[in-house]
């Protein structure tokens, strides 16, 4: 298999890409790790996969298609990461809902896409809030991502932490939003393992799997989804 990471030197994809290059869940995979940065190349070099330069945010769909020639699948685990709210809808939103459309072009059927707990419409991000931009730009992204022919999973992991992993979670519910209350926290590292189990698992195609910390292994967690 091979797989292209798209946001490859995120704080999620740092710890992704090893365990997909090392088969710590699987069997290993060719990864090619995409940063925007010539300078960011050597550190994803470092970590296992082949890089290469997409500037996501500039970069045309037939440009990302290009990027995602030959793969098996892709993984956007990219973002703006805060700050305008001009620049997260350019990442967050338009740049992604190109990938998906280029992931068709390329014929790379498998996309997962890394979002957020609360990706739903009842969200309850409110406009005045800084936070909305995101909100708004990854529920559009994921609602055009499932409008798609392709293979495709939405991961909505809860508050992220650097917490080592525990290789468990609990699955939330996948509509709705989350009750007032509900820890939805999760460490980085446990998500990375999620990201990595939902390339080999077809039962999240089609889903949007949200989750948290929880008691259950994470495969067994994926291959008995409600």
């Amino acid at each position: 298999m091979k797989v292209v990471v798209i946001g490859a030197l995120g704080k999620v994809a740092r710890q992704l890409v090893p365990l997909l290059v090392d088969g710590g869940t699987g069997p290993a995979v060719d990864v090619v790790g995409a940063v925007r940065k010539p300078e960011q190349v050597d550190r994803v070099a470092d970590l296992g996969a082949d890089p290469v330069l997409l500037d996501v945010e500039h970069a045309s769909t037939d440009e990302i298609a290009a990027a995602l020639a030959g793969a098996d699948a892709v993984v956007w685990s990219a973002g703006a990461g805060g700050g305008s709210p001009e620049r997260t809808y350019a990442v967050d939103r338009d740049a992604a809902i190109r990938s998906m459309d280029a992931a068709a072009s390329a014929g790379v059927r498998r996309y997962v896409m890394v979002s957020w707990v609360g990706s739903t419409p009842e969200h309850g991000v409110p406009e005045t809030a800084g936070f909305f931009a995101y909100a708004d730009a990854k529920l559009a992204a994921d609602d055009h991502l499932r409008t798609t022919d392709l293979d495709w999973t939405i991961l909505g992991p809860g508050t992220l932490t650097d917490e080592p992993p525990t290789g468990r979670i609990a699955v939330l519910p996948e509509t709705g939003a989350v009750p007032a209350g509900t820890d939805t926290s999760v460490p980085r590292a446990d998500v990375a393992q999620v990201v990595a189990a939902t390339l080999r698992e077809p039962a999240t195609v089609g889903r949007f799997v949200r989750f948290s910390s929880g008691g259950t292994p994470i495969p067994a967690a994926l291959r008995n989804l409600d």
